[in-house]
């Protein structure tokens, strides 16, 4: 929400009128002196959207801030051009309302562009997030990153590496949501203070590694491309089980963590719809994009979204640190997922990251089933997925 700063007006004043931790509001000011502020200039406000309001009979400042249960100068700041004792029946004022539900729901799924508008609506009305574009796609789509909090600590997670696991988006935008919801309404998650976990942790997000592969999945492929994926997909026309990115490449088998060992055990030995692990370790776009992230931001901690079994890995070829053992102990009592050291797999991004960093990397499978899972799981792992966000955040 934007206001225009008055004479006399200061970011303390604006945090005690709205609220508002007041380093939520400098940081969604990152061009604004919070020690000289000038009239006239505009600032944002996190967590908070204006209304219109149409003023009826009898109505003033102090009734409508009354009945909304608002301060008189929230509205003085926002309708300054108002005369607050010559209000028309009529005529149109606006009103801040603070957000207290989330934008995105477990209703439909979510492809790559419902993904850019609800990462729009987070810029909106959280200004204090950073949204960076870390590479594109096979298709041109750029792969977003969020940043969210200050802290030393950094922490990483990403979903939807395999197409047909674009509920880890939904899952995963969904715990972000309500930990900007929880920081801007000063709300507890399961006991913790979010502006606590804001302070000390450097939160990344990459919701969507495979935007090319999720619309493949729910929209079907474009007309231009229909015969390139019919052929990798042995001429079916159904794109269901499609894990691949848009060149038939598992990009969860691009990293150069034991490659050579993947490609041997795969049964896959050309572009197909899952298991291909390609011709070289980070031949795609999108497996390039997410080491250079790694290794620029140099992660204390990453946590790969997946689907299915209800478990999660955390260890590989023994580079894992003592402390991933703590976190895996942490994570199954918080989730009731089943802890697993080691798989017999390689080449994937945790493992790349344990290997190369030899700090905690976890994948976790949520949920049971059949890939592309219901949507009828999402509450059931949504909230195993919440004790293992949260956990992460304040280990």
């Amino acid at each position: 929400m934007e206001v225009i700063i008055r004479p006399g007006d200061t970011l303390s004043y604006f945090s005690s009128l709205f609220r508002l931790p007041l380093n939520l509001i400098v940081d969604s000011n990152p061009n604004i002196n919070p020690d000289k502020l000038n009239a006239a200039d505009k600032i944002q406000l996190p967590g908070y959207v204006t209304v219109p309001y149409t003023i009826k009979e009898g109505d003033n400042f102090w009734i409508i801030a009354d009945a909304k249960k608002l301060t008189v100068d929230t509205l003085l700041l926002l309708n300054q051009k108002k005369e607050e004792d010559q209000l028309k029946v009529g005529e149109t004022i606006f009103v801040p309302e603070k957000m207290v539900t989330p934008f995105i729901t477990s209703k439909s799924p979510c492809d790559y562009k419902s993904l850019v508008k609800l990462i729009n609506n987070f810029i909106r009305v959280y200004p204090f997030i950073a949204v960076n574009t870390i590479g594109s796609s096979v298709l041109g789509n750029p792969i977003q990153e969020i940043k969210i909090g200050k802290g030393a600590k950094k922490i990483h997670m990403n979903a939807s590496f395999h197409a047909n696991e674009w509920i880890t988006t939904i899952v995963l935008m969904s715990l972000v949501n309500k930990y900007l919801l929880s920081l801007t309404n000063g709300a507890l998650m399961k006991g913790i203070q979010a502006i606590q976990l804001y302070n000390e942790v450097e939160l990344s997000i990459v919701p969507m590694v495979n935007p090319d592969g999720v619309d493949l999945v729910l929209n079907g492929p474009r007309s231009n491309l229909r015969d390139h994926v019919m052929e990798i997909n042995e001429g079916s026309d159904d794109f269901i089980h499609w894990k691949a990115n848009i060149n038939g490449i598992d990009l969860n088998n691009q990293f150069p963590a034991n490659w050579d060992i993947c490609k041997k055990n795969k049964q896959k030995k050309a572009p197909a719809p899952r298991d291909f692990p390609g011709a070289a370790p980070l031949t795609e776009p999108e497996a390039v994009a997410m080491v250079d992230l790694a290794k620029n931001n140099l992660f204390d901690c990453v946590i790969a979204f997946h689907t299915q079994g209800e478990e999660f890995y955390w260890g590989y070829e023994g580079f894992e640190p003592l402390e991933s053992e703590n976190l895996a102990k942490e994570f199954e009592r918080v989730s009731g997922y089943r802890a697993i050291r080691y798989v017999n797999s390689h080449a994937g991004y945790k493992d790349w990251f344990i290997q190369e960093f030899k700090r905690p990397g976890f994948t976790l499978e949520l949920g049971k089933g059949i890939n592309p899972l219901p949507l009828s799981q999402f509450p059931k792992i949504l909230k195993c997925a919440e004790g293992i966000f949260l956990a992460a955040l304040n280990h």
